[in-house]
C-alpha cells in the first residue's frame, strides 16, 4: 500500500481516537465538577503507526487487504484507573454506553497473561463519519491501574529493544515485578475509601478557591478597594490553615456579602 493511501486509511482512526478521548475526558471532567470520585484518572489514546501495523501483520500472518478486519487495535484507547475495582466500574460504564458496541473483551486482570500483563481489553465498534458517510470502526479499550500501566509500558520497550524475543533472565525478573506490582494493587485496595476521601477533598477545595477568588474579584466593583484587600487578606489566612471547614465557612459568608452589596448596588 502507498503511503499517501495509507494516510487515507488511517484518517477515520484518528477520527475515532479523537472523539473518544473526548467522551471519556468529558465524563472525567464532569465527575469532578460535581465533587465526584471518578474512577477515570487518566485517558490517553493512539493509532498504531504504518511501520508497527506492518510488524504486527507480518508476526500475526495477516495480509495487508485483511488488516482492517483482522487487526483490532489499530487504533485504541487506554483508561487508566487508581485502583482495581474501579477497572471494573468503567468496564460495566463502558458496556452501557449506546455509542460504542462491545464485540468481545479479556478480563487480563483476574487471568494475567503468562508474561505477567494484566489489563482489561474491550474490542468495541465505533462508528465515525468519514468522507465517504458513515464508518464503522475497530477499536480497542484498554482499563489498568497506574501500576498495571507502567509495569506494560516497561515491558513493551523491553520488547521493543529484543525484538519479541526478552532473554529468560529479564522475563524471570519482569514476572517477579508483575507479582510486586499484584500485591500493591491489593494493599492500595485495602486503604482504597482514605484515598478516594482525600482525593475528593482536594477536588472540593480547589473548587472552593476557585470560587471564593472569583467572588472576591467581583467584589471590587461594590466595596471599598480597603474592604476587599480587608477580605482577600482573611481568605489568604485562611487557607494558609489548611483547614476544610473554616474554607467552607469562609466561602458561605462570602457570599452572603456578595449578595448584599449586589442588591445594596440595585437598591
Amino acid at each position: 500500500m502507498e503511503i499517501q493511501l495509507w494516510r487515507e486509511f488511517l484518517d477515520p482512526y484518528a477520527l475515532a481516537v479523537d472523539e473518544l478521548m473526548i467522551k471519556f475526558n468529558h465524563l472525567l471532567t464532569a465527575y469532578r465538577k460535581s465533587d465526584d470520585y471518578c474512577p477515570i484518572d487518566q485517558v490517553q489514546g493512539r493509532v498504531k503507526s504504518i511501520a508497527s501495523i506492518i510488524e504486527k501483520a507480518n508476526r500475526k500472518q495477516i495480509s495487508l487487504e485483511s488488516v482492517e478486519e483482522e487487526m483490532w487495535d489499530i487504533c485504541g484507547i487506554r483508561l487508566v484507573c487508581q485502583f482495581v475495582e474501579d477497572c471494573y466500574q468503567v468496564v460495566d460504564m463502558i458496556k452501557q454506553r449506546t455509542d460504542m458496541e462491545v464485540v468481545s473483551e479479556n478480563d487480563y486482570i483476574a487471568f494475567p497473561k503468562e508474561s505477567g500483563y494484566r489489563s482489561y481489553h474491550l474490542r468495541i465498534l465505533y462508528t465515525v463519519q468519514s468522507v465517504s458517510g458513515p464508518k464503522k470502526i475497530h477499536a480497542e479499550i484498554q482499563v489498568r491501574t497506574l501500576g498495571m500501566n507502567s509495569w506494560s509500558t516497561i515491558e513493551h520497550s523491553l520488547q521493543y529493544k529484543y525484538r519479541m524475543n526478552i532473554p529468560d533472565e529479564l522475563k524471570l525478573r519482569l514476572r517477579n515485578a508483575a507479582d510486586g506490582m499484584i500485591a500493591t494493587d491489593k494493599e492500595l485496595s485495602s486503604i482504597r475509601e482514605e484515598i478516594r476521601t482525600a482525593r475528593e477533598l482536594r477536588f472540593e477545595e480547589e473548587r472552593i478557591v476557585n470560587d471564593i477568588l472569583l467572588t472576591i474579584q467581583n467584589l471590587y466593583r461594590f466595596v471599598s478597594h480597603r474592604e476587599a484587600v480587608r477580605i482577600q487578606e482573611e481568605f489568604y489566612n485562611i487557607y494558609s490553615s489548611q483547614n476544610i471547614e473554616r474554607l467552607r465557612s469562609f466561602a458561605t459568608e462570602l457570599d452572603i456579602i456578595a449578595e448584599n452589596n449586589r442588591a445594596q448596588t440595585i437598591n
